[in-house]
């Protein structure tokens, strides 16, 4: 009874660590013919095309109101402590800081990294990779990495764009709608606002989200079975996976980029 416990117990942890091996040597062979795919630019620019710019536009909706509500919900806060002037501060800061680097990365993972897995998968259902490699084409140098690099190139951007929405969002409504004080409200941002403490830590979280979220999107499209039920296991465990992937990255970057601020 005990021993068929353990068994049931151990096969899924077996498998997961024969996936993680696999996912850390597929890793390896994206690195190593990603020479072949930058050599041809035009391959990860339609990339980022794809996944960067088609993904601008529900990217600045959510940060206009993202920044809209952390505005009314932090004027709210402040007005009880006298600190409403520092309104910007607040708004800056918590998108630079955490919500636009993460909120970023959830709706990115969503709705590009899906599609990337569920594209792969179809080119491996419909055996177009098989076709290339029956033509001597790699197809993780012309299919794989393009995606991968794409989508790590489009993440910082998209997350930049986020905050900078978010700004925006926020100053029309503490000054536009609150009545703020215009100049108050931007200087005090930018006294608060160190770019190398919080900008650049900013983009650096955006940066490995955009490698984590690129990295399990194009695998698990590359390891999908070849069948309609498995396409969709393998879309949902992108988003699910991205998605607890990327809440664990931010702590642990958090804890060590902010520790000693």
């Amino acid at each position: 009874m005990l021993f068929n416990f353990f068994s049931r117990l151990g096969a899924p942890l077996s498998n997961a660590l024969i996936k993680l091996g696999f996912a850390c040597r597929f890793l390896v062979a994206i690195l190593r013919h990603s020479g072949t795919s930058l050599l041809r630019p035009r391959l990860t620019l339609r990339e980022i095309w794809f996944a960067g710019v088609l993904s601008v536009l529900i990217i600045s909706v959510s940060g206009l109101f993202v920044g809209m509500v952390l505005a009314l919900q932090g004027y709210d806060t402040l007005q009880r402590f006298g600190a409403s002037s520092s309104l910007g501060v607040l708004v800056a800061l918590s998108l630079v800081r955490e919500l636009g680097p993460v909120v970023a990365a959830l709706l990115f993972a969503s709705r590009a990294g899906s599609a990337i897995t569920a594209e792969i998968g179809l080119m491996k259902v419909t055996e177009q990779l098989s076709a290339m490699e029956m033509m001597a084409v790699n197809p993780i140098a012309r299919v794989v990495a393009p995606r991968f690099w794409g989508g790590v190139i489009s993440m910082p951007l998209l997350a930049a764009i986020f905050s900078a929405m978010g700004i925006w969002g926020g100053y029309l409504i503490g000054v536009k709608l609150l009545g703020l004080d215009d100049g108050s409200f931007w200087s005090q941002m930018q006294g608060s606002v160190d770019f190398r403490l919080d900008v650049m830590n900013g983009i650096i979280k955006s940066a490995f989200f955009g490698f984590a979220v690129s990295l399990i999107a194009v695998f698990e499209g590359y390891d999908a079975p070849p069948t309609a039920e498995g396409i969709s296991r393998a879309t949902t465990r992108t988003v699910v996976t991205s998605s607890l992937v990327i809440l664990a990255l931010d702590f642990i970057l958090t804890a060590f980029m902010f520790r000693g601020v």
